[in-house]
C-alpha cells in the first residue's frame, strides 16, 4: 500500500504468509515467476531472540534456506541476502544465525542463480531502530535511555541501504559478500546527547541520559568483517565486496561444504523444535566457530 500511495505503483502483489511455507512459496513463484529476490524477511531483536532461540532458527535459517532452494528451482536469476555487521564475530543468536545465511548463500551459488549478500549496519529511520526511540523519550521529557557509555554503532541511511541492495543486484556475479563504506562508528551516548541538544534542551541538565547496562547478547561495538574476508573495491567508491578465503571451511570442495553444513543445519531443526536451548547453541557454535555463546534467559 505505502508503495501504491508514496511511489505510484501499480503492479505489485502483497503475500500474508511465512517463507517456511514451502507450499505458499511454490505458488508465488509459479503465479509471480520473479527473476530477482531480495530476501530481507527476518526477525532481528537481539534481545527477543535470546530469548526465544528456537525462532532465530525457525524464520531466520530454515526461511532463508527455503527461499534460496526456491530461487535455485524456479530459475530466479539474482538472489540477494540482506545480512547485518552482527554476523562478523557473534555474540548472539541472531547475528550468529545471519552468519549461517551467509553461509548458505556460499554453499549453493553457482548453481544457476546468482546468489550474495550485503552486510548492513543500522539504518537510520528504519522501524525499531534508535532514533525514533530516542526523540519519543525526549518528547516525554526523558531519560534517554542508552545501554553503556563506549557503545558505538555503523549507521547509513535508507537511500544508502536501498542503493547497496541494487548495486549488489547488479555487480553481483555469485558467493560476493558486499559491505558499504560507512565510515566511523558512532557513539551512542553522544547521539543522544546531540538529538537532546537540537530539541532545544540540555543533556543530563534538562534530560537525563540514563545508563541501563549492555542486554542480553549486545556487543559494544560491531565489525564489518571477519577472520579470512578480504576486502576488494568495486566501480563504486562507496561499495566493497569482500571474499572469502576459498578453502570451504577446510572441506576442499563447494559440495563437501555444502553437505556438510545440510546435515548440520537438519540437526539443528529437530533440536530448535524441542526448544532445547542448550542444544541449539552447541549446534549454532559448529556451525559458527567464531559464535561467542552467551549464557541469556531465555523464555522456557
Amino acid at each position: 500500500m505505502e508503495l501504491k500511495h508514496r511511489a505510484g505503483y501499480q503492479r505489485y502483489a502483497t503475500v500474508l504468509g511465512q517463507i517456511q511455507d514451502e507450499d505458499l512459496i511454490d505458488g508465488v513463484m509459479q503465479r509471480y515467476k520473479p527473476q530477482v529476490i531480495f530476501h530481507a524477511a527476518a526477525y532481528k531483536h537481539v534481545p527477543m531472540l535470546e530469548r526465544n532461540p528456537w525462532q532465530a532458527v525457525s524464520n531466520n535459517i530454515r526461511g532463508n534456506q527455503v527461499m534460496l532452494e526456491k530461487a535455485l528451482e524456479y530459475g530466479v536469476g539474482y538472489f540477494v541476502l540482506v545480512s547485518t555487521d552482527k554476523a562478523v564475530r557473534p555474540t548472539n543468536i541472531m547475528g550468529a544465525s545471519k552468519r549461517v545465511c551467509e553461509l548458505l548463500v556460499q554453499s549453493y551459488m553457482g548453481n544457476g542463480t546468482r546468489m550474495m549478500a550485503v552486510r548492513f549496519g543500522n539504518v537510520v529511520g528504519s522501524s525499531g531502530s534508535v532514533i525514533p526511540l530516542f526523540r519519543e523519550q525526549i518528547e516525554r521529557g526523558g531519560p534517554v535511555t542508552v545501554t553503556h557509555p563506549e557503545v558505538t554503532r555503523y549507521f547509513m541511511t535508507i537511500p544508502e541501504a536501498s542503493q547497496l541492495i541494487l548495486q549488489a543486484g547488479t555487480q553481483g556475479k555469485g558467493g560476493e559478500t558486499f559491505i558499504l563504506e560507512m565510515g566511523t562508528p558512532i557513539k551512542i551516548a553522544e547521539m543522544a546527547r546531540d538529538l537532546i541538544r537540537l530539541s532545544g534542551k540540555e543533556p543530563d541538565t534538562d534530560i537525563e541520559v540514563q545508563f541501563t547496562g549492555l542486554r542480553q547478547g549486545e556487543k559494544l561495538y560491531e565489525e564489518l568483517i571477519t577472520e579470512g574476508e578480504g576486502i576488494v573495491p568495486t566501480h563504486h567508491e562507496k561499495i566493497m565486496v569482500l571474499k572469502a578465503n576459498g578453502d570451504w571451511n577446510g572441506l576442499g570442495t563447494q559440495q563437501a561444504f555444502r553437505n556438510q553444513l545440510l546435515t548440520q543445519l537438519n540437526d539443528l531443526y529437530t533440536t530448535a523444535l524441542l526448544h532445547d536451548v542448550q542444544g541449539i547453541r552447541q549446534k549454532m557454535k559448529q556451525i559458527v566457530p567464531e559464535y561467542e555463546v552467551q549464557n541469556s534467559t531465555c523464555v522456557l
